[in-house]
């Protein structure tokens, strides 16, 4: 699929990786609607690309807010791509020191946000993608981020773990379901990245995780996400699959 003159939607994308791909996918020609609860960030990245954006506040939990932003998207032209960025993270065992439960309400919001969310995103991003003309063959690409946590879950990660083991889980089906729709699903795994919640860590503990990532050892670059998104909707062969962008780390049980 070509990304010159195409709209995408960006959830999360007024900072992190979500921003990166913002960046990159206006970088080759494309046009973007960035989706966030950050507006004061989301409306001054707008406002730097200028017509190639345009800023939305969602909640991507919500039915109306996500239909509202791929409104705005689809109204911009046909909408393409989306790409789930948002997400959000608690540390917080199954029981605690004290053998206390682990809470309910924080374990369900997470859900919500990181799973109910991209699926939210996905689901209605692909109902407006099938009704695009194909373009050599398919309508519209839906890029999910999940994490290697679904994978190597650390201590004190099993809310995060599951939000994003079910992103994963859900990435073949859904492929398959879109499948007549011409609309392909893959899914991200990012591992370590510098992110603006990383850089609020001592440069000690950045140094720490770094040392930890088998090559290169460092921490991941937004830009590299935001390539490897661009990438997924420029090669239509690649759908129904999770990638790992992770310097093949695997994390230890902490």
């Amino acid at each position: 699929m070509n990304i010159n003159g195409a709209v995408a939607l960006v959830t999360g994308g007024a900072s992190g990786l979500g921003e990166a791909t913002v960046r990159a996918f206006v970088g080759r020609g494309g046009r973007a609607v960035i989706v966030d609860l950050n507006e004061e960030r989301g409306a001054a990245l707008a406002k730097e690309l200028g017509d190639a954006a345009v800023f939305a506040k969602a909640d991507v939990s919500s039915a109306d807010d996500v239909q509202a932003a791929v409104d705005q998207a689809t109204a911009m032209g046909a909408l393409r791509a989306a790409i789930s960025c948002a997400g959000i993270g608690i540390g917080m065992r199954t029981i605690d020191k004290t053998g206390a439960p682990h809470d309910l309400s924080a374990f369900q919001k997470v859900i919500s946000v990181n799973l109910v969310g991209t699926f939210n995103v996905l689901r209605i991003a692909a109902s407006a993608m099938s009704k695009n003309e194909p373009e050599d063959g398919e309508r519209g690409v839906v890029i999910n981020t999940a994490s290697i946590a679904a994978f190597d879950g650390q201590i004190g990660q099993v809310a995060y773990s599951a939000s994003k083991g079910g992103i994963v889980g859900l990435t073949l089906p859904a492929a398959r379901d879109l499948s007549k729709a011409q609309v392909r699903v893959v899914t991200i795994a990012p591992g370590t990245f510098d992110t603006p919640l990383l850089g609020m860590l001592g440069e000690d503990i950045r140094a720490a995780l770094a040392a930890t990532i088998p090559h290169p050892s460092r921490l991941g670059r937004p830009s590299e996400f935001g390539a490897l998104a661009c990438h997924i909707i420029e090669n239509s062969y690649l759908n129904g699959e999770v990638i790992r962008l992770d310097g093949s780390l695997r994390m230890a049980p902490r």
